[in-house]
């Protein structure tokens, strides 16, 4: 769950010098859920510690999601996993903790010494494909296999990082359509947005060993959206591969999932290559050739020094003939108590006004005359024609039934003040769309947020919604999408000009704001049916 570096990074100022009682040594490297650390256990054995983004932290549904992957990765027990070794989803931020491995991930020691020989790569195949066993075995796929998460230790490899992996039972995530992986390692059912399984895992372990016998990934480099397609539609070209190494990744790379090898078959097919060295252990003198020269690992932080019990330093006040020290003792006992006194009472009074301020707002709040707006679902206004104006919550009522009273939307709005509530990756085809109602992604056209194509032109659409692009400098805020919505009056926003990175503000009539990303727009095939929009979407509840 982390990602080795030749070199430790000391910690910035904005990184926590403690983080659940572990101690942080070094800033190791970060990824898509976060940041990663180095610390030590109190036996002073390494460890990383993974810390979530913000961003993330605060949204309800990661961090039930991040529950449950924990619990499921707790299960995990393999000679060639990083074990978890502590966890808090509930945590301000949420963590996680695995034993560190000393060693190069898979990526930066192909950087180093170019491609891997065939003995190093059936190595890596027999020991990720054991790892794999242990992971579906516990009922979690992986979904991002790839080789910065695989760590090369002194006695084999170690798959890492199942922090966004889900637990196999866990398939209404699986199912929305959320293609998470890296591009040039994902499997065709992954690439377009199809069922993820255990079989997903094994056509990326191809694609891994391919890349180390290669030195360069087997589907080329260039956009996201030409791997796609090319995972998707090509074939492989496994000429180049050693012929050793052909049947085997021939297998893990087949289009059906079902015909692909299974994790047992992979070990079993390379222990027969290997011969003798695989029962004669010769692997770590394969993993030392590979691994290069052996990093220090910091050792533990010293612990700090224990807090003085007194504020300020005290002195010992002269006594005088008539027993002046007692009279100033006395005396500022009783300034004390009066000062102390003085802030009870005042204290009180503040609470009471509070207390009904805030009774006063509660009262305000509840009154079937406050709030007047024709599109606040509190005021009961209605509007110009005369009926109550729908929120995003009550459309998808109306549609697909009541669907609860938690979730984000209701304690944003219960809170008065705009939050922004993430949604990574969301996906977006003829099929799919995203609403502002929980859950937002939908498996049916029916959503707020639409794609469609006509003849060679794709767009966005929205029968609830206005849609507008922002051009300018990145990193959008709810003020600026309030900025470029003012007087936005299009229900649809053609994606010509649409690339990754590209912002799109989208306000919801009953208030709500979204705010989309552009990750991925493959729009080049719209008749062949390859054509998608993925996007980070940030929405801002109307309070």
């Amino acid at each position: 769950m982390h990602e080795a570096t030749d070199a430790f990074r000391p910690l910035q100022a904005d990184d926590p010098p403690v983080v659940a009682g572990y101690r942080l040594a070094a800033r190791i490297g970060a990824g898509g859920m976060g940041r990663v650390y180095l610390s030590h256990t109190r036996g002073g054995r390494p460890v990383a510690i993974k810390v979530v983004r913000p961003e993330l932290a605060d949204d309800p549904g990661f961090r039930r999601r991040f529950r449950r992957e924990v619990e499921a990765a707790r299960r995990v027990r393999g000679a060639y996993t990083a074990e978890l070794v502590d966890a808090d989803a509930d945590g301000t931020p949420p963590w996680l903790t695995t034993l560190y491995v000393p060693g190069p991930s898979l990526a930066q020691a192909v950087a180093r010494r170019g491609p891997l020989p065939v003995p190093a790569v059936l190595w890596l195949m027999a020991g990720v494909a054991e790892a794999l066993e242990a992971v579906h075995g516990a009922g979690i796929v992986h979904r991002d296999l790839k080789p910065s998460n695989v760590l090369l230790a002194a006695d084999g490899p170690r798959v890492i990082d199942f922090g966004i992996s889900l637990a196999a039972e866990f398939s209404s995530y699986t199912a929305t359509g959320s293609a998470v992986g890296t591009p040039q390692f994902m499997a065709p059912e992954q690439a377009s947005g199809g069922e993820v399984t255990a079989a997903t895992d094994v056509f990326a372990l191809g694609q891994t060993a391919a890349f180390a016998a290669l030195g360069e990934p087997l589907y080329g480099e260039g956009s996201a959206v030409g791997v796609l397609y090319r995972i998707v539609h090509d074939a492989p070209d496994l000429s180049r591969l050693p012929a050793p190494l052909r049947p085997l990744i021939t297998r893990c790379l087949a289009a059906a999932p079902t015909e692909r090898a299974t994790p047992a078959e992979i070990v079993a097919w390379c222990r027969q290559e290997l011969g003798r060295d695989a029962d004669a252990g010769a692997g770590p003198a394969v993993w030392r050739d590979v691994m290069g020269p052996e990093v220090a690992v910091p050792g533990p932080l010293p612990e700090p020094p224990a807090a003085p019990t007194a504020l300020w330093p005290t002195r010992p006040a002269p006594v005088g003939p008539d027993g002046g020290r007692a009279r100033r003792r006395r005396t500022g006992l009783v300034a004390t108590a009066a000062v102390t006194a003085g802030l009870l009472v005042l204290g009180g009074l503040t609470w009471r006004v509070m207390e009904a301020d805030g009774s006063r707002e509660r009262r305000a709040a509840t009154s079937p005359t406050a709030g007047t707006g024709a599109s606040d679902p509190a005021s009961g206004g209605t509007g110009a024609a005369g009926e109550a104006a729908p929120t995003a919550a009550t459309e998808r009522e109306q549609e697909d039934g009541a669907h609860g009273s938690g979730g984000p939307d209701r304690s944003t709005r219960d809170s008065g003040k705009p939050r922004p509530l993430p949604y990574p990756q969301v996906w977006l085809d003829a099929k799919k769309s995203v609403s502002f109602a929980e859950p937002v992604e939908r498996k049916n056209h029916k959503g707020d947020i639409r794609f469609g194509c006509e003849g060679d032109n794709c767009y966005l659409d929205s029968r609830t919604s206005v849609i507008t692009m922002l051009y300018g400098k990145p990193g959008a805020d709810l003020e600026a999408c309030r900025i470029a919505l003012d007087g936005a009056d299009s229900r649809r926003l053609p994606l010509a000009g649409v690339a990754a990175g590209s912002e799109i503000c989208v306000k919801h009539r009953s208030g709500d704001i979204a705010l989309l990303v552009v990750q991925v727009k493959s729009t080049a095939l719209p008749r062949g049916g390859f054509s998608f929009l993925t996007a980070d979407m940030t929405i801002w509840r109307k309070p």
